[in-house]
């Protein structure tokens, strides 16, 4: 949960997942609405990719990763969130 994460689910209805990587908008909208029992609006998908960091004289590389961005329907939420 980033303050942006935060700032979307209260202001814009809009929830973030991180997601697989195989996984399309299809696929994320059907499990949210199966998995969640909420109305899903649209779906927006990011590819985040991994920072590279350094420790002394080595480098190493994170993991790259996907995110959804999920517009609920008008009146509908998601009580994970909200409790």
């Amino acid at each position: 949960m980033t303050e942006k994460s935060t700032f979307l689910r209260e202001e814009e209805n809009k929830v973030c997942f991180v997601v697989r990587r195989d996984a399309n908008r299809k696929t994320i909208h059907q499990a949210v609405e199966e998995t969640l029992k909420v109305k899903v609006k649209s779906v927006n998908v990011l590819n985040m990719i991994g920072k590279t960091k350094r420790l002394n004289r080595f480098t190493g590389k994170r993991a790259d990763w996907k995110k959804a961005i999920v517009t609920l329907e008008k009146g509908e939420k998601i009580d994970f969130f909200e409790a």
